[in-house]
């Protein structure tokens, strides 16, 4: 890895992460290129920052759970070729069941140059610290949904209260929220905000 990119475990204790792309618990069914292991990547800047989110989570009563951090461009490629395979139907239900796989491009859910490839964006969401349970959020990660925007209608008063909740933690934080996807935050003041990187994350 650049020297810069560490495993956030070992810089931000006691953040939860999942790493969803590393498993078979994504909307592409499988495993994508250049996840090797189960563990999230990003600059040291990001988990200075997670940190100050994890103590302001923590003041409300809720923990982090991570499902990505970096994201090497080879996994992005992945995405990018995904579309053009043929649909089975496995995961549209789940993560897109409202759109066809290459409307995912045109709405904005997916991109051939992320954010993530430059290291300090994360998808993440909260849960409660008594509980271990996930906060409600009304949609769960990749859900290519207009109900995973932020301000979506028919969101239950508590779901919109803990998005509400996850975007005040993250934005008081030094992160910018995006407008598609309530999971997704990245750093204002990012440390490569021009440089895709393609390591493996192993």
């Amino acid at each position: 890895m650049n020297d810069d990119f560490v495993f956030v475990d070992d810089f931000a204790s006691g953040i939860r992460w999942d790493a969803k792309y590393a498993t078979w618990d994504n909307f592409t069914g499988k495993p994508v290129d250049g996840y090797l292991v189960n563990r999230i990547v990003g600059t040291r800047t990001l988990c200075a920052a997670l940190e100050s989110a994890r103590d302001r989570a923590r003041d409300l009563g809720f923990g982090l759970l991570l499902w990505d951090g970096y994201r090497p461009q080879r996994a992005v490629d992945c995405f990018v070729r995904w579309p053009q395979q043929p649909e089975d139907g496995r995961t549209k239900r789940r993560h897109y069941p409202n759109i066809d796989r290459a409307e995912m491009f045109e709405k904005g859910y997916v991109a051939a140059k992320s954010g993530h490839s430059r290291g300090s964006t994360v998808d993440l969401t909260l849960y409660h610290l008594a509980t271990g349970e996930l906060a409600a959020m009304g949609g769960d990660h990749d859900l290519m949904d207009s109900a995973s925007h932020h301000g979506a209608k028919g969101i239950g008063p508590i779901e919109a209260g803990n998005r509400h909740d996850l975007c005040t933690i993250m934005t008081s934080s030094g992160f910018s929220s995006y407008e598609c996807e309530w999971w997704h935050y990245t750093l204002k003041d990012e440390p490569y905000p021009d440089t895709y990187f393609d390591f493996p994350i192993a």
